[in-house]
């Protein structure tokens, strides 16, 4: 037996003990606090009176306290106005919104998926100027092209149709910005390069590849597209004549009118109406978000393929 060994045998093993983990110090702050609740009161507070002026009627909304209910509440008599009113007006203007809402958010996802797509991964002459470009047209408000749209479209004749809401809200410059961002990373290199060596085609590799990879980014231009063009007023308002293809905010805006308006066709009793058909306006918004913020949320952290 060496030295070495005798002395490591005579030698007492002791063993140092992990200090046991401590759990972060969880601190809070007085000033956060406050400015979260006041954050949280400036959104909720206006969703909260619509819910409660929607189960009154005109002569209530008047006299009792706005941020609580009547004493005879009728959101079901309400609804059913709402609905009934004009030979079932809001109905077809419900409809008619959620078409133009659905169809321009499709399209612009896959027309922002595809542009980001290819300015992300292809390299081209002027692909920076073009993409300058984009990045420019960001900071041009829409209502500042309201009216070159307007005469553009009454040149090709679609004014008062459909496409004259569809198709402009077809073009999102700040989807593709965030497309191209996103899909920098998100879709490898290495996987193109392997789709090639098989012989994938480049529509086959969108279609069945990218697409996938570029899905939480997608939910994410879907999102804003249909909150945008759902919400859009300015655009129907110059665009559309014809009350049977008014989207919501313009109809609603019509009856708004009639009910505050001065000179003997006012009529106060539709304020009830205007208020419910807020309501029911918002609720497919709310339902939309709820349905997608799962896709939406891990999202934007994913996509990438670990080496």
């Amino acid at each position: 037996m060496t030295t070495l060994t005798r002395v490591a045998s005579r030698t007492p093993v002791t063993h140092r003990r992990t200090p046991p983990h401590k759990s972060p110090v969880q601190r809070r702050s007085t000033p956060l606090t406050i400015a979260m609740l006041a954050a949280l009161a400036y959104f909720l507070l206006p969703l909260f009176w619509l819910v409660v002026a929607s189960t009154k009627s005109t002569q209530d909304l008047f006299t009792t306290f706005g941020l609580w209910f009547s004493r005879a509440p009728q959101l079901l008599a309400n609804i059913q106005a709402t609905f009934t009113h004009d030979d079932g007006v809001f109905a077809r203007w419900l409809l008619n919104t959620v078409v133009y809402a659905v169809v321009s958010a499709a399209g612009a996802a896959l027309l922002a998926a595809s542009a980001g797509y290819g300015f992300a991964k292809f390299r081209f002459r002027g692909d920076r100027a073009a993409f300058n470009l984009v990045l420019g047209a960001i900071m041009v408000p829409a209502t500042a092209l309201a009216i070159p749209t307007y005469l553009l479209f009454a040149k090709a004749d679609l004014v008062n149709t459909p496409w004259a809401i569809i198709l402009p809200s077809l073009v999102s410059p700040f989807g593709l910005y965030l497309m191209r961002i996103y899909a920098q990373d998100a879709v490898p290199d290495s996987i193109l390069e392997a789709a090639r060596i098989d012989g994938a085609g480049e529509a086959a590799i969108f279609f069945k590849i990218v697409l996938r990879l570029l899905a939480p980014g997608l939910v994410t231009v879907v999102l804003f597209t249909l909150v945008s063009t759902w919400n859009n007023y300015f655009l129907p308002l110059i665009m559309l004549n014809d009350p049977n293809l008014y989207p919501i905010t313009v109809g609603l805006a019509s009856w708004a009118s009639q009910a505050v308006g001065g000179g003997s066709g006012a009529n106060s009793d539709m304020l009830a109406l205007v208020v419910t058909g807020s309501l029911l306006s918002v609720a497919p918004l709310v339902v939309a978000f709820l349905l997608l913020q799962r896709y939406w949320q891990s999202g934007l952290t994913t996509g990438g393929v670990k080496q």
